[in-house]
């Protein structure tokens, strides 16, 4: 039973956190870059060339093209993208729609001031969706369908088809000085992906000495469902043989663990280090 309600409520705090990222996307899209007419890339950025070019809500596109690749996806891909990607294609869709109504003037009038904070909240948005195993559906849909049959990579399709959608934007307003604004906003958007994600994924490795060693490491194996290792030591000055608890976690984990270790001994020893780089189950994918 309470295995069930852990699973229950880290799978609300998934969700939670994956609204949020949302809705800082959709912000950024909507209180900057729509009102300065700046197109950006994604599904997103073709919603907003439909907007531009007709004045159809830029969530009802986006809902609408994201449907149709979604359904494609499922058709050629299997059922590999899971509730996830309906979820956050259904949030946004929503959340686009609302604020668009919402702010519909330009929060700020400067077009680069613009560009650079609404890129630095979309990208930021997607980022940390990625980080809670989300996704935005749009052109990730479409690189990996190329994917399959065609040996490039998804990167690179993204990329290209990022270039094609700014592009577009020529098209509208007959202006380079958009169009570049809009580049602008891709490699600002990256940045902020990259920073949210590398972020995401600094881990520490912690050294806890403490006389409650058991306590402690089964009350970090249960709640935080980490692995451990007890390594055998002795104290200098009390020559008393003991073990420390050594552990490897995530950068936003650290708080609970301290948490932890506070609550069973809070003469506890611990000592905290940046790890660089760490490998294998739970962690990055040794690729090399």
């Amino acid at each position: 039973m309470r295995t069930s309600i852990k699973i229950v409520i880290r799978w609300i705090n998934t969700y939670i956190v994956i609204t949020f990222g949302l809705f800082i996307h959709a912000l950024g899209w909507t209180a900057f870059l729509i009102p300065a007419e700046i197109t950006g890339g994604g599904i997103t950025g073709v919603a907003t060339l439909i907007y531009y070019a007709s004045g159809f809500p830029v969530g009802v596109s986006y809902l609408v093209i994201n449907s149709f690749f979604l359904l494609i996806s499922f058709r050629v891909l299997g059922l590999n993208f899971g509730i996830k990607t309906i979820v956050s294609v259904a949030i946004l869709s929503f959340m686009l729609g609302v604020l668009q109504q919402v702010v519909p003037d330009p929060i700020v009038q400067d077009t680069f001031l613009a560009t650079v904070i609404g890129g630095i909240l979309a990208g930021a948005g997607v980022g940390i969706v990625f980080t809670q195993g989300g996704s935005t559906g749009g052109t990730d849909n479409i690189a990996m369908i190329i994917n399959k049959y065609r040996n490039i990579t998804p990167g690179r399709i993204i990329l290209y088809l990022d270039l094609i959608i700014i592009s577009s934007s020529y098209l509208i307003f007959a202006s380079l000085e958009k169009m570049v604004y809009g580049y602008v906003t891709m490699a600002v958007a990256a940045y902020a992906i990259d920073m949210v994600l590398s972020g995401s994924k600094q881990t520490y490795q912690l050294f806890i000495f403490s006389p409650k060693y058991e306590e402690i490491a089964d009350t970090i194996s249960e709640n935080v469902r980490r692995g451990i290792t007890l390594i055998e030591s002795e104290g200098w000055y009390t020559k008393q043989k003991t073990k420390i608890v050594m552990v490897l976690i995530r950068k936003h984990e650290t708080s609970d663990i301290l948490r932890i270790v506070k609550r069973i001994d809070p003469d506890a020893f611990v000592s905290q280090n940046n790890v660089m780089g760490v490998y294998g189950k739970g962690f990055e994918l040794l690729k090399h």
